[in-house]
């Protein structure tokens, strides 16, 4: 067959030093513990508040990074099976087993979940903060489950149509892990397939960064518009709001910095090979493949960090820190004036003597 110098290839390739299973070991450890972590904050804060936006924001913040606990768990543990087995490619590439389609299933729907996820939230807090009546109206928190189940339906139909032949999982370099087809003999089928996950992928992305944006600027203007009169119950609102929104804002670059170089790589791969121009930079895009996925993985490590850092009494605590430094400069500053003008005074006088 055509495809044997590329199953051959693989093959070599998948004894190389860097299918060492240590290092994807300590990456699915951190971020089951980071997740967890992360996890027992959000059930608490759940349990102790009482405020329907917050409890709205915390039981779709807590599914996302459930989502990410499962997606990192699954997928992981079948490429960790792989690594310690010492499993090479075996086979044809449009012939994988099963194990490798539901590895590139997984891929697709523990990818789009935390993106829809984050665009669903972003669109939630939009509403709470320009419309606030209007959301306390709307969301409930049995519509937000329902939300959440659509997501998951709604990526899970993404992630089973190459069972339905629009586009095909395979095996990606070097034989450890499942993907959408992008480098062995790339079809039509497939390259749709790809755009359509690439463009949710950034729909949702641009979505989150449209109404964070706007969250963002209406609670700056809210912000320079308060009265002192009226702070007590309004500010503290405002604060919660504003925690909600700096986490959304974490979670959308985070995602971003993450997913942009999976999305972009692949869509580079499968176009060249779909054009069949990629035979002279074939091993520039299987590694550039696997910066990809290694940094999309990250993303389900540092998503719960964003819960862990930035929640309202570490920013306050950054806040006061921060206020602390600029009054201390300010007042550093403010006593070298007054040094030099008291300098500059005496200076005056014993001329006049003089």
């Amino acid at each position: 067959m055509v495809q044997e110098p590329e199953v051959e290839a693989m093959t070599n390739n998948a004894t190389d030093p860097q299918t060492n299973p240590t290092a994807a070991g300590l990456t699915m450890t951190l971020g089951i513990v980071f997740n967890v972590v992360a996890l027992i904050i959000l059930a608490k804060a759940y349990n102790r508040f009482r405020r329907r936006s917050k409890a709205t924001f915390l039981l779709f913040a807590s599914s996302l990074v459930a989502t990410d606990l499962a997606g990192h768990v699954i997928p992981g543990a079948l490429v960790l099976r792989r690594y310690s087995a010492g499993i090479s490619f075996k086979g044809d590439p449009a012939d994988p087993d099963a194990s490798c389609l539901f590895l590139g299933g997984c891929m697709v729907f523990f990818g789009l979940c935390p993106l829809f996820m984050g665009s669903a939230m972003a669109a939630e807090r939009c509403l709470g903060v320009t419309r606030p009546l209007l959301h306390a109206r709307l969301v409930t928190t049995a519509r937000t489950k329902i939300a959440l189940v659509l997501i998951w339906l709604l990526a899970l139909c993404v992630a089973v149509l190459p069972f339905f032949k629009l586009g095909a999982y395979t095996y990606q370099y070097p034989g450890t892990w499942c993907f959408i087809r992008v480098m062995e003999d790339t079809q039509a089928t497939d390259l749709a397939f790809l755009i359509l996950f690439s463009g949710l992928a950034w729909s949702s992305l641009a979505s989150a960064f449209v109404c964070n944006t706007i969250s963002g600027i209406t609670l700056v203007r809210a912000r320079l518009k308060k009265k002192k009169s009226s702070c007590s119950q309004r500010c503290s609102a405002r604060s919660h709001d504003t925690e909600m929104v700096v986490q959304l804002v974490g979670i959308m670059v985070t995602s971003c910095i993450c997913w942009s170089p999976l999305l972009v790589f692949g869509l580079m791969s499968a176009m060249q090979s779909y054009s069949h121009s990629l035979n002279r930079d074939r091993d520039t895009y299987r590694q550039l493949m696997m910066t990809g996925v290694r940094m999309a993985t990250c993303n389900q490590i540092l998503d719960p960090w964003v819960y862990i850092l930035l929640r309202r009494a570490i920013l306050r605590k950054i806040y006061r820190i921060t206020k602390k430094q600029a009054s201390f400069k300010g007042s550093t500053f403010r006593s070298m004036r007054w040094d030099v003008s008291s300098f500059q005074g005496s200076e005056k006088s014993c001329v006049n003597k003089t």
